[in-house]
């Protein structure tokens, strides 16, 4: 399981036409299920998210998590995230998950994410989405279940 995370000062996600999600302060997340992902992944990717202490404290250090600061999270699928790229000119994405399981453990994600009590929005599975954002620093950080970075 992969996941982009940025510290946003607002975020929303728009589905045809419509907004789907809206969050103020807090992170935008796009994940990205693989095809060997379990829930052992979602319960390190659900810790990481909400413990990154990527908000800054009185003294302008990144000492802070989103619980700390209540913030709120906007959860986007983006199977993209599993793409090769390193071969050819056109990525493979031969790693992405079976989408009815990617589906069903992205939903796991988001809702062990909303047991915490703040408040979580999300996209649409496997829909085409815009995403907007005001990327807050800017703070972007790579997370993966595998720990390979």
């Amino acid at each position: 399981m992969r996941a982009v995370v940025q510290r946003v000062s607002e975020a929303q996600v728009v589905v045809g036409n419509k907004i789907h999600g809206k969050i103020n302060k807090g992170l935008l997340i796009l994940l990205g299920v693989a095809e060997e992902d379990t829930e052992t992944d979602i319960n390190y990717m659900v810790d990481k998210t909400l413990n990154l202490r990527i908000f800054e404290d009185e003294n302008e250090k990144m000492n802070l998590s989103v619980l700390d600061v209540k913030g709120e999270i906007l959860v986007i699928s983006q199977f993209t995230l599993h793409g090769d790229a390193r071969k050819g000119r056109r990525p493979s994405f031969s790693k992405a998950g079976n989408p009815q399981i990617a589906e069903k453990l992205y939903e796991q994600y988001i809702s062990a994410l909303a047991e915490s009590g703040i408040t979580v929005e999300s996209g649409q599975f496997a829909a085409y989405m815009q995403v907007r954002l005001v990327n807050d620093g800017p703070v972007t950080i790579l997370l993966d279940s595998t720990k390979l970075f």
